[in-house]
């Protein structure tokens, strides 16, 4: 194919092309945190530093299914079925080229976390309470990491535990919890109820009392 705008014998291919990447925030709340997976990089490049799980596209695979191997293979993570984020393309965020980064984006449950971070090459960071490390993360791995806490925080501002972090069934209050450590700030109980509760169907059930007075059990969906 010619391209008629850049001279005669001017082929697409004759046009630099980047390389691109897969990077993943697994997203999941912690210590009353939102929190960020990270690997300790086994490659030369940037060996032993803490980063999001990444890899390069190999020749006809898809997105996904890099995102997946990524995970499977560098964190011990399968099951999972993260959504694309945004595409980063700062020429400078890698070192060793030209690197466009297809960002993708997951939120689990601490409990499904165990197994991964098992490992001594995987680890949780907290993004509020560890921000130098986050800062420092390479490959603009930082910048990755807010844009995926920005959507999270928004999504949570919709729905009641859109995420599926809290098992079911639940308290209001466990409820509002979660959404005050998404949110990084306190929520007006009642506000929040009232918000809620319209999103959520009652089990008739109540709560145990180990936490407090019984209260209402949970959950998500509406009747």
């Amino acid at each position: 194919m010619k391209d008629s705008q850049n001279g005669p014998g001017t082929s697409l291919l004759d046009y630099p092309r980047p390389s691109v990447a897969v990077d993943t925030a697994v997203l999941t709340v912690a210590g009353g945190s939102v929190c960020v997976l990270l690997v300790r990089r086994a490659e030369d490049h940037q060996h032993g530093r803490w980063a999001l799980p990444g890899t390069f596209l190999r020749e006809r695979e898809t997105l996904a299914d890099a995102v997946l191997r990524c995970l499977r293979e560098k964190a011990g993570i399968s099951g999972r079925v993260p959504r694309q984020l945004q595409v980063f393309d700062d020429p400078a965020r890698d070192d060793r080229g030209w690197v466009l980064s297809v960002a993708h984006v997951d939120v689990v449950p601490l409990a499904a976390l165990e197994e991964a971070l098992a490992s001594d090459g995987v680890r949780l960071a907290s993004v509020t309470g560890e921000p130098e490390l986050i800062a420092g993360l390479p490959y603009g791995h930082a910048d990755i990491v807010a844009k995926a806490v920005e959507w999270l925080r928004a999504a949570y501002t919709e729905a009641p535990d859109p995420g599926e972090l809290l098992t079911e069934p639940f308290t209001l209050k466990e409820l509002r919890e979660l959404h005050e450590a998404v949110a990084g700030s306190t929520l007006m109980r009642d506000t929040f109820r009232r918000f809620m509760e319209p999103q959520l169907t009652g089990t008739g059930q109540m709560s145990d009392g180990t936490r407090g007075r019984p209260s209402r059990l949970w959950v998500r969906g509406r009747e």
